[in-house]
């Protein structure tokens, strides 16, 4: 019923910066609060920010400063603003939206997009 798909990743110089989107589409859903993910290799998938849809915004400790996450909610996006890269920044991506579906009766439900490789180079 929804779709994530996110664009934006790509190899950056440390120092670098990025923007990530994320648009949902889908027809019949509301959507809550909308985040991003990553996952490094060999590591388990971890929180990066969340918006709500009031605009509220939480972010992990390590890229607290550096990453602003934004969301437009007339077309149904989010955006990451990723600034001073760091190797260690490097992992996929993943778009998540918690979405209130409204199909018959009602259901909240859980969506990811496919990811969206980042890669920063020393």
């Amino acid at each position: 019923q929804v779709q994530l798909v996110e664009s934006g990743g790509g190899l950056v110089q440390a120092g670098g910066s990025l923007r990530l989107s994320c648009a949902a589409s889908g027809s019949s859903f509301t959507i809550n609060a909308m985040g991003w993910y990553r996952q490094a290799p060999g590591k388990q998938r971890e929180l990066v920010a969340t918006i709500s849809s009031g605009g509220s915004t939480n972010y992990a400790d390590s890229v607290k400063g550096r990453f602003t996450i934004s969301r437009d909610n007339a077309k149904n996006t989010v955006y990451l603003q990723i600034n001073s890269l760091k190797p260690e920044d490097t992992a996929v991506y993943y778009c998540q939206a918690r979405v209130r579906v409204l199909v018959g009766v009602s259901y909240d439900a859980i969506y990811w997009g496919q990811g969206t490789q980042v890669t920063v180079s020393s």
